[in-house]
């Protein structure tokens, strides 16, 4: 009898601690279930569409000076080696440029919530950016030092024809005689962009190609 009391009292103190051990454990098995807390999507959507606006600014404000050598054709070839494309730094900001073009998006929304995609287009950005900011660098410490004395006059000579061929005050035939006597000169020099001779074309009669 004796023995059946003392087992009586022991699964008395065990029946408890059991229970709170179970507890604990479905305890313990629920938090682990749960989602860990993540920040407010609006919040995150937001600091990476700020993010991915800086990228398309950077980019514009590249393109604007770019575009300073392609419409000023005066300034370009005080710069030749803005567009000689048989330097490999004027490839490199070419490429450069050709890449942050192709991956910039219609609309930043697009690359809000594609995070691998965004950061392929700021990489590509800032690249261009420094690309040209070295390509330009060089060409104004080199300006034309890379042509002969010969070829530096013909330049000189074309950069002042195209000032004839841009001048409203000009006559219609004065203007295209001009620009097809710049032409001549820069032939094997100096490849004009096409944007910039599209300019010039548009300004002497809308039709001259």
């Amino acid at each position: 009898m004796g023995l059946v009391i003392r087992l009586v009292e022991l699964l008395l103190i065990l029946l408890p601690l059991a229970g709170a051990g179970y507890a604990t454990y479905r305890a313990i098995k629920a938090a682990r279930s749960k989602t860990p807390p993540q920040l407010p999507t609006q919040q995150t959507d937001t600091t990476q569409r700020r993010i991915v606006g800086r990228a398309v600014e950077e980019h514009d404000r590249t393109d604007t000076r770019w575009l300073e050598y392609e419409l000023d054709v005066a300034k370009l070839l005080d710069f030749p080696l803005m567009t000689d494309m048989r330097d490999a730094l004027t490839q490199r900001f070419h490429r450069a440029k050709l890449r942050a073009d192709f991956l910039r998006p219609a609309d930043v929304a697009e690359l809000v919530h594609d995070r691998d995609a965004a950061r392929e287009y700021m990489d590509a950005v800032q690249e261009y950016a420094a690309a040209f900011d070295i390509a330009e660098t060089e060409a104004i410490r080199r300006r034309r030092t890379d042509f002969s004395a010969g070829e530096q006059e013909r330049i000189a000579r074309a950069q002042r024809l195209l000032l004839v061929a841009s001048d409203d005050a000009a006559t219609r035939q004065e203007r295209e005689r001009a620009y097809g006597l710049a032409r001549r000169e820069l032939d094997g020099l100096i490849v004009l962009p096409e944007r910039a001779r599209a300019e010039l074309e548009r300004g002497i009669s809308g039709e001259l190609g």
